[in-house]
């Protein structure tokens, strides 16, 4: 393993990340509160509880997920398609450095910047409400998983991505619309048994589901099910990955 060619790429991307650092931690600051006053007070003055949690406190879960899902996939997607777009993409694979290393380096940063996002939207949430994490532990893993898998979701998009459009297209109208639609701000419970069916089919839902699990001891799934749904993702974009280096998929003339 060259453990310097990885923490070249790591801290070149970091680099990339602190150099905007305002906007990088404001923006998901600034959002976090917006949707607190909006949902936690609009909503939660009409809403008491949910599964026994104050409605603000509930949407704490979803809102680190929402932010974290979106960052690290648009952080790895555009990580490895600027230099792609650029050409210096051809330079690093010409280097003695394995796939392996290159993937480890790129995705590591984007779950960094992600991870390190969760952590100062979850430091917010607790100016607004009351916050226990019953299952730290638990969460820390369901959280860690969620970066690294959605952070390679993020760079299989980079390389398949043609452009700039392109590169947009799936975290805007696939990840988010997922997110909305997971149960990120409300109980899968509450709605009619058709869509629950419906619902169950959105993989979003079984991580949302087993990160509230982790705060609050509820959950819409088994948490043994969320766990299986977020390591199977990981273990898909793995393969992609290895089949992307492994034919040269949009990365090679």
């Amino acid at each position: 393993m060259n453990w310097q060619a990885v923490g070249a790429i790591y801290r070149y991307e970091m680099a990339r990340f602190f150099r905007t650092i305002a906007q990088s931690f404001l923006s998901p600051v600034l959002s976090t509160s917006l949707y607190f006053v909006v949902f936690g007070t609009a909503i939660g003055s009409r809403i008491n509880e949910v599964e026994g949690v104050s409605y603000g406190a509930f949407i704490v879960p979803g809102l680190i997920m929402l932010s974290v899902m979106t960052q690290a996939t648009t952080n790895a997607s555009f990580g490895i398609y600027f230099p792609k777009f650029i050409g210096t993409v051809y330079e690093l694979l010409s280097a003695p450095v394995n796939f392996f290393e290159i993937v480890l380096g790129y995705v590591g940063a984007a779950a960094t910047k992600s991870l390190l996002i969760g952590m100062v939207i979850l430091a917010t949430a607790t100016l607004f409400v009351d916050l226990t994490v019953l299952h730290p532990a638990a969460m820390v893993a369901f959280l860690l998983l969620t970066c690294l898998s959605f952070a390679l979701f993020g760079f299989i998009i980079g390389i398949w991505a043609r452009n700039f459009e392109q590169l947009q297209l799936i975290p805007l109208l696939v990840v988010t619309p997922l997110v909305f639609l997971g149960g990120a701000f409300y109980s899968i419970s509450m709605l009619p048994p058709g869509w629950q069916t419906v619902t169950y089919f959105n993989p979003v839902v079984y991580l949302i589901s087993g990160f509230r699990w982790a705060f609050f001891g509820t959950s819409d799934v088994p948490v043994a099910l969320s766990l299986l749904a977020i390591a199977g993702f990981l273990l898909l974009c793995l393969a992609v990955v290895w089949a992307i280096f492994r034919t040269g998929y949009r990365i090679k003339p």
